[in-house]
């Protein structure tokens, strides 16, 4: 990639990404160097269940500039261990982990979405007939959407208990979300990681003192929506991210996503704001570092 980190006196937090997972670990070390290399000086990894969470904490007690956050995505919610708080609670008392996550709500395969997915289903819907499998999945998305619910819950009760904020996930389940989340507020601070949303919806998490955090789709043909509500949300209210290994921005996208791409998101955002990349890094920096407390132990 061949940055020189001179050009940047600002250096750039990569405050979401899964460096457990097994894409990265053919080059692991030189993913790292490419991510000092184009100034990306701290990486966060999450942890999406008790297990990742653990490799998590792992990458952070070997890697000096890596930290870990700890916790269980709502899609783990129905195959995760009964009490998943008393191991995260332990990991928690590591130095190296810095904040709750990422937790929160996804409807995105309900029982009842992956239902009308399947073609004979489809057939049904056009003849305006509803299927006994349709309604015992409905019956089903009570079920899951309760179980999220509540696994977020106790999640958002342990970060408060270890005086940690939250990295939130939410994926169609917006209202959900938020009212789970009221309650807390004064309590935590949250960043809803990769959004997606509306300027009103950034505004509303913002109103409650929470943050966004942007990754790669701020530089996607169709991501023009997400570049408007960066450029006009203030500075001082996201972080930057890749979620890699998902999500590489242009000009890596389809390919797999890694932390130093952090810097075509900031680089990007920048430029839609007509700002520079140093006020950007600067900005993002400060507020990454007030979130996660890296020094708080």
């Amino acid at each position: 990639m061949g940055y020189q980190q001179s050009t940047i006196n600002n250096q750039l937090i990569e405050t979401h990404a899964h460096l457990d997972y097994p894409d990265f670990a053919p080059d692991f070390d030189d993913v790292l160097r490419r991510a000092t290399e184009a100034g990306v000086t701290r990486i966060i990894t999450i942890g999406t269940s008790v297990e990742s969470s653990r490799r998590a904490v792992e990458l952070a007690e070997k890697y000096p500039n890596v930290f870990a956050v700890i916790g269980v995505h709502p899609t783990y919610a129905h195959e995760a261990e009964e009490n998943v708080v008393p191991p995260l609670r332990e990991l928690a008392r590591n130095p190296r982990v810095v904040a709750i996550g990422e937790i929160g709500l996804d409807y995105h395969h309900l029982p009842s979405v992956e239902v009308k997915k399947r073609k004979d289903v489809q057939v049904f819907n056009a003849l305006q007939s509803e299927t006994e499998e349709q309604i015992e999945a409905t019956i089903e998305d009570g079920a899951y959407k309760a179980k999220q619910a509540e696994l977020f819950e106790q999640l958002l009760d342990l970060a408060i208990e270890l005086k940690f904020n939250v990295v939130i996930h939410q994926r169609d389940a917006w209202d959900d979300t938020l009212e789970i989340m009221r309650p807390y507020t004064d309590k935590l601070r949250g960043v809803f990681h990769c959004f997606g949303g509306t300027l009103e919806q950034a505004n509303e998490v913002i109103a409650l003192d929470h943050l966004v955090s942007f990754t790669g789709i701020v530089t996607f043909k169709n991501g023009a929506a997400v570049r408007d509500v960066a450029a006009q949300i203030p500075l001082w209210k996201f972080m930057v991210e890749t979620d890699c290994p998902y999500l590489a921005p242009v000009p890596f996208r389809g390919k797999r996503c890694e932390p130093a791409y952090t810097r075509i998101v900031a680089e990007t955002i920048a430029a839609t704001r007509v700002i520079s990349l140093e006020e950007v890094a600067e900005a993002t920096t400060e507020t990454a570092e007030q979130f996660f407390r890296f020094n708080r132990r």
